[in-house]
């Protein structure tokens, strides 16, 4: 093993995890903790079902922040002792644990770097993503299904709560579209780098010649407002219609007219919710997701970025940004970061902070603005 400059590698953690901790606001975590305990304490906290579980839900979000942080700090500090203990004893075998922990520790320290990257305005906000199948007929609405799929076994991964708010199933396989939110600090601003369109390319399970099909498939991303930033809709701009939720064959469906379909008739958005049991509950998610649509594009014409948060979505040739190829050889790469990885089934499988990483330090870099 190469000799190993313990001392200036662990000097070096600290400074980055001081860099981190800094623009994390420790200090504004650990009173916001007491805060939220403080109110999710109170005895009449489950009198508004809702605001509880916005607190629940928010104080447990910044406590595992906070301990990610702390567990990061006592690493640093173990590993210090630990290599002190190994050359006070001359044991070679724990300086190789200790050089094992340092790069442990290093990539770890990466990862939580890339968030002193996010600085947008929205950045630290809960994400709603919009997925559709494009050009490739069932191969697209099948690998639309496998998005939603990897990014859903993503949050999962990462400790993130996610809630599946509309799927539109297709006929022979797969979806025509997916819309979820997924829940914790910075989802935006993590999966706002996962907009565009997504381009795969194998041998089609769905053509019997068994010829190579490529398909494509449209990810929007958009951050959830909640709170003071709001827009108000009047019913007159609304076109409200209810059906029944539906699911694949074989699954069981609603017997009542819950989903709800809601139209802006002036800017033609459409926002469909099925997720929840009663249509209230739907209507009142669809509004919430509608309000934040319509406050974003309200935001984006005043500041001229609607190129940079959402950008024009065609799913088609000529567009992509990502392309996961299956066949002749096996590579997921996007086009914007040059960043790849040699195996597709670990990728959908939800091990894409790689590429979410690659994004945001590209997005910092100004490139995106370049391009």
């Amino acid at each position: 093993m190469a000799s190993i400059d313990f001392s200036a590698e662990i000097q070096a953690l600290r400074v980055t995890l001081a860099s981190i901790n800094e623009v994390s606001d420790v200090e504004g975590l650990k009173r916001a903790i007491e805060e939220l305990s403080e109110a999710a304490g109170a005895p009449d906290l489950w009198d508004d079902p809702d605001q509880a579980q916005k607190v629940t839900s928010s104080l447990s979000h910044k406590q595992s922040e906070l301990e990610r942080l702390t567990e990061l700090e006592e690493r640093i500090n173990d590993l210090e002792a630990m290599v002190e203990l190994a050359e006070e004893e001359g044991e070679s075998e724990l300086l190789d644990d200790a050089a094992e922990e340092l790069t442990a520790l290093k990539k770890k320290l990466a990862e939580l770097e890339v968030v002193t990257l996010m600085s947008g305005e929205y950045d630290e906000l809960d994400a709603v993503v919009t997925i559709r199948a494009g050009a490739g007929g069932v191969d697209a609405s099948d690998f639309a299904e496998r998005l939603q799929r990897m990014y859903l076994r993503w949050a999962e991964q990462n400790g993130y709560e996610t809630t599946v708010m509309d799927t539109s199933y297709a006929e022979e396989a797969g979806i025509k579209s997916t819309t979820f939110e997924v829940k914790a600090p910075f989802s935006f601003g993590r999966l706002s780098v996962e907009a565009g369109t997504h381009r795969l390319v194998r041998i089609s399970p769905f053509n019997s010649q068994g010829k190579r099909m490529t398909s494509f498939a449209a990810v929007e991303v958009i951050p959830l407002f909640e709170g003071t930033e709001t827009i108000d809709i009047p019913e007159t701009d609304l076109k409200i219609d209810v059906f029944r939720s539906s699911g694949p064959g074989g699954q069981s469906v609603n017997t009542t007219d819950s989903a709800v379909r809601m139209t802006h008739l002036p800017t033609g958005i459409v926002v469909s919710m099925q997720n929840e049991k009663s249509q209230i509950q739907n209507r009142a998610a669809a509004l919430r997701v509608l309000q934040s649509r319509l406050l974003l594009l309200k935001k984006e014409e005043e500041n001229a970025k609607k190129k940079e948060l959402a950008g024009d979505v065609k799913a088609s040739w000529g567009d992509q940004m990502r392309s996961y190829v299956l066949n002749p050889y096996q590579m997921v790469k996007d086009l914007r970061t040059n960043y790849e990885e040699g195996n597709p089934t670990s990728v959908f499988d939800g091990h894409i902070n790689g590429f979410i990483d690659a994004g945001i330090r590209w997005r910092a870099s100004g490139k995106a603005e370049e391009d």
